[in-house]
């Protein structure tokens, strides 16, 4: 007797849910693309306990005749794709048609659609078809499925809590109604409304409708094109970035995707104007020809590969580095009354009140905390007269982006106060010293410039062994950035001269701060290392906190940094400056009262 067996449909079906249907958000993935992919001009998300009892997804798509409904829960059943030929031009959201049968296989699914001519409806109970009926519902698709995994306990007991569900649904479905402003777009968790755009087709709208007002007036436009990819979209100011990179929303056609090369290139554009542990609020459309993508990865289709990479990276790295450069990024300081700040917390107690209602136990509850950020960055506040354009998406042009400022005094020996015309301003003076001697360094390390300084009394520099051994195979590197040295006993290096840019104090210091460069260097990248270089000597070489300077220190400090390319940020993303407008000044002493 054969050992090998064709396993029946239903196995198949269990199987591969385990691979398209791990969790709630899985399930409302499909059902929304399902729905999207019909034509939908309206879709609307109803749960029950973040969707483990319950999942609603209605839409006013094409629907269904009766064939089609019975149809569509069989495997690899698809509308989407006829030929091979297919499979490399893809255009619709769904096409690997899993999506269906394995929900069914783990659910109780019942299912409404109407074609505009006719109505039907499917029950179907763990994959098994139980009744196929005559509906009179009007046109388009009304899906339910209730107790997921409730016939594969395993997979159940291994979901995550249900704020955890409820959040990873609620992104989902964010970066949807970012994907496709055109669609109006309702989610609803127990009776409570989570999202709810108005489908005009404004992008600025739904970035409103989901970060709230104060997010969106920090918001630039983007669009570029190349020979082969087109990117649109909206990038944040720095000040806006987040601890959480959900935050970054990329789409391909429309698709929602997750690809680590992209969201690196995103990041790199902001370098230095945001922290490492930072991530800037993106909304980045990328159009490109179905022939340069491939989509058929992973059965969530969230992953993509590109061809061409090198191109789009080079696009999206100029067009937003573009515009980062022609924008004045100083953070303003609001004053928000209590009706305002009630506003903002709207949506924030609304998830509250449901944690509360629905506590299990002190570790949901931890695991809740952390993921407090993804859910609640979204605020409810009434919506502004004028959302198709950015209140404060002006580019400047020149090279100085802030007008003078005129110090009056320091506090706690850290923090420049500054006026002009346009308001006050409070300037962290290490940051400030640490931007400018950043671009300095920087600077002269690329001009290859041969001065150097010789040294009266030589350096001597003392490694490990180990450190020595790894100095010795990289030391060309020291001799490229024009110092002269030599070996000088065991383990020793003698320092003869440096080049001119080094400072003249704490000399030895930086030069053992380059040596640890040279040590730690891992896969190995030119500009890499030399800005390294550049912000490590200007960390430990500029004004500290607590070091108490002239009013004309202050003056030259401020003066100075107002010619850097990027005067708003220190090399870490820190700010180096921020201001209270006239206004808000008034509206806190209550001179100004609207």
């Amino acid at each position: 007797m054969s050992n090998i067996q064709l396993m029946s449909e239903d196995l198949a079906n269990k199987i591969a849910a385990g691979e398209v249907v791990e969790k709630t958000m899985n399930v409302v993935k499909e059902l929304v693309e399902n729905a999207i992919d019909a034509n939908s001009s309206f879709i609307k998300i109803e749960l029950v306990d973040s969707g483990v009892k319950e999942i609603v997804v209605t839409d006013d798509g094409i629907g269904m005749d009766k064939e089609d409904a019975v149809m569509a829960f069989s495997r690899h059943a698809t509308s989407k794709l006829k030929s091979l030929e297919d499979l490399f031009n893809i255009e619709s959201l769904g096409f690997r048609g899993e999506a269906l049968p394995s929900i069914a296989s783990v659910s109780r699914v019942n299912l409404k659609t109407s074609d505009g001519t006719s109505g039907t409806e499917v029950i179907i109970n763990g994959g098994k078809i139980e009744s196929v009926n005559n509906s009179d519902l009007k046109q388009g698709t009304k899906i339910t499925v209730r107790d997921l995994f409730y016939n594969t306990p395993v997979r159940l007991k291994y979901l995550k809590n249900l704020y955890t569900e409820l959040a990873n649904i609620v992104d989902y479905v964010n970066k949807m109604a970012l994907s496709f402003p055109n669609i109006k777009f309702v989610l609803i968790n127990n009776d409570k409304e989570l999202l709810n755009t108005d489908g005009k087709g404004n992008l600025l709208k739904v970035i409103h409708a989901i970060y709230g007002l104060d997010v969106t007036k920090k918001m630039i436009a983007i669009n570029g094109d190349n020979k082969d990819y087109k990117i649109s979209g909206y990038i944040s100011y720095p000040e806006m970035a987040r601890t959480n990179r959900n935050v970054i929303t990329t789409l391909v056609n429309g698709r929602i995707i997750r690809n680590s090369d992209l969201t690196k290139t995103i990041l790199d554009s902001y370098h230095t104007y945001v922290p490492e542990c930072k991530f800037p609020i993106v909304v980045l459309n990328i159009e490109a020809d179905p022939y340069l993508i491939d989509i058929n990865i992973h059965p969530t289709k969230m992953d993509i590969k590109f061809s061409n990479f090198d191109n789009l990276k080079a696009l999206i790295t100029e067009v937003i580095s573009n515009k980062l450069s022609k924008r004045t990024l100083i953070p303003t300081l609001e004053v928000k009354d209590n009706e305002e700040k009630e506003k903002t917390i709207n949506l924030k107690n609304i998830i509250d009140n449901y944690v509360i209602n629905n506590k299990e136990n002190s570790k949901e509850e931890k695991e809740y905390d952390n993921i407090q950020e993804m859910t609640l960055d979204f605020a409810i506040s009434e919506e502004p007269a004028n959302l198709s354009t950015s209140s404060t998406d002006v580019e400047v042009e020149g090279v100085e982006r802030i007008k003078k400022m005129y110090p009056v005094g320091l506090v706690h020996g850290t923090y420049i106060i500054a006026e002009n015309e346009d308001g006050m301003f409070i300037i962290d003076q290490h940051a400030a010293n640490e931007r400018i001697n950043y671009e300095k360094y920087l600077k002269a390390l690329g001009t290859h410039d041969n001065k150097v300084i010789d040294l009266l009394i030589p350096i001597k520099i003392e490694l490990s062994n180990n450190d020595y051994i790894i100095f010795k195979e990289n030391m060309h590197l020291l001799e490229e950035l024009n110092f002269t040295f030599e070996e000088f006993g065991i383990n020793t290096i003698l320092i003869r001269s440096h080049p001119y840019w080094l400072p003249t104090f704490n000399t030895e210091e930086a030069i053992r701060k380059i040596i640890e460069i040279i040590i730690m260097k891992e896969n190995f990248d030119s500009y890499k290392f030399t800005e390294k270089i550049a912000i490590t000597l200007a960390c430990k070489m500029s004004i500290k906190a607590n070091d108490h300077i002239t009013l004309e220190t202050m003056e030259y400090l401020l003066d100075t940094l107002r010619k850097c390319e990027n005067p708003f940020t220190c090399p870490h993303g820190r700010p180096t400056i921020i201001t209270y407008s006239n206004y808000e000044l008034e509206k806190m002493f209550k001179r100004a009262m609207n």
